[in-house]
């Protein structure tokens, strides 16, 4: 044997060591970067309705998790998304073939309000967990349905807004948490009355109003019109229907109040304790309402059974009102109070009860999401009390149990509204 080849162990040990002595161990989350999370924990995401917010949520909300399908019935959003989406989203024009992908964990519904319930449903029943715009359902008995959906097929739904529980709220000049510490502490006294109007720092967009006598146009050939209308009744097609401006018509939606009614509502149901329950009257001040097009509106009054009250004052004519008033006190817009030493007695209130703000989280565990489907369609629910009541134009007797009107047909025909042809809830 050549003496030069040949090893001895001692030389083996020694050569290995010195070896070793130059190779760096690295951890796993300095190969991936900071809070490198492996390929098989991504959660896997898609958009169904990518027009105006539904881009958003393709570029920019709940961004943790891969996005893989788009899907739109105007093939001119479509192709924009796909494009904004990246190379591994596929487009799709028909929502039920995205439902239908086993690798899809989270699916989006930011489409107008006619469709949320029954998308929420087909992506419950296809055991996706679930992401909505709100408002979250266009009728009562639609977010009844989403519930129970939600509950049989073990889902983790949320609801895309955030004051509860995220950012300034409105005019306040402050998050909701303290503002609730005041209110679970009784320092304004019970019971309340709240105030929303541009004096508070609400103010309703009356611009999504409809338009009547509308001339019916030849639909363009970027658009499914058919399938935008889905369970909405058919009506001929003209562009201030659809896209930006389908708010405005009672089939999609109900105006400024469905488009920004649940932003300011969900916060004040959370802040008076109401998750659980819904008033037990409405009544409406506005012009007699359009069967088609939205109208603007005056003053809508929402009564809880123990005398707290919601305020919607559209006409701004309460200027000097608080946005919380109670027989102890009050909380005006910038979060001011008449309360002596008032911030020194909101920082030794205790904190609300704790609840999950992250939407992944809720996912991986299993649990309920700050704003979910519960909760949810009870803040959803004043939104469509206040729309039955400018429709109907006189004031309701509401039972919050049943969630029906108290002997009045006709409110109750605006409960649960016919879809066309072969959709369903």
């Amino acid at each position: 044997m050549n003496m030069n080849h040949r090893f001895t162990r001692r030389s083996f040990l020694k050569t290995s060591i010195a070896s070793l002595a130059t190779i760096s161990i690295v951890p796993r989350h300095v190969l991936g970067g900071a809070g490198f999370t492996p390929p098989s924990e991504i959660l896997t995401r898609a958009v169904i309705g990518v027009g105006g917010m539904g881009m958003g949520h393709v570029k920019s909300i709940n961004t943790a998790c891969k996005l893989l399908a788009v899907c739109d019935v105007d093939s001119d959003h479509l192709k924009a998304a796909v494009a904004a989406g990246g190379p591994d989203v596929k487009g799709y024009s028909d929502f039920r073939e995205v439902i239908a992908r086993k690798d899809i964990d989270i699916v989006h519904i930011p489409t107008p309000p006619h469709w949320h319930a029954i998308m929420a449903i087909a992506a419950a029943k296809a055991g996706k967990d679930i992401w909505c715009e709100k408002p979250m359902s266009r009728t009562i008995a639609e977010g009844e349905a989403v519930v129970a959906a939600v509950k049989k097929y073990k889902r983790v739904f949320r609801l895309n807004t955030w004051f509860r529980f995220a950012d300034n709220f409105y005019g306040m000049n402050t998050p909701v948490k303290p503002i609730k510490k005041v209110v679970q502490s009784g320092m304004l006294g019970w019971p309340l009355k709240v105030t929303l109007n541009a004096a508070t720092g609400f103010d309703w967009k009356f611009m999504w109003i409809g338009k009547t006598g509308l001339v019916p146009q030849p639909v363009p050939a970027n658009l499914d019109y058919d399938f935008w209308l889905g369970p909405a009744p058919f009506k001929p097609y003209h562009p201030h229907r659809v896209h930006g401006t389908f708010r405005g018509y009672w089939d999609y939606d109900g105006g400024g109040l469905g488009d920004m009614g649940q932003h300011y509502l969900d916060p004040v149901q959370y802040i008076l304790g109401k998750d659980n329950e819904s008033p037990i009257e409405v009544e409406a001040d506005a012009p007699k309402q359009d069967s088609d097009a939205v109208g603007t509106w005056r003053r809508i009054r929402l009564l809880y059974k123990d005398g707290c009250e919601i305020i919607l004052d559209g006409d701004n004519k309460e200027k000097d009102a608080a946005f919380i008033q109670g027989p102890n006190g009050k909380i005006m817009k910038g979060f001011k109070s008449d309360i002596a030493d008032f911030a020194q007695k909101v920082a030794g209130l205790p904190d609300p009860e704790p609840q999950i703000t992250d939407f992944v989280e809720s996912v991986k565990t299993r649990k309920k999401f700050a704003l979910n489907e519960e909760n949810g369609h009870r803040s959803c629910t004043l939104v469509n009390l206040a729309k039955i009541a400018l429709q109907t134009g006189r004031p309701l007797h509401f039972d919050p149990k049943k969630q029906r009107f108290i002997n009045d047909k006709e409110a109750n025909s605006y409960v649960s509204q016919p879809m066309r042809g072969k959709w369903r809830v």
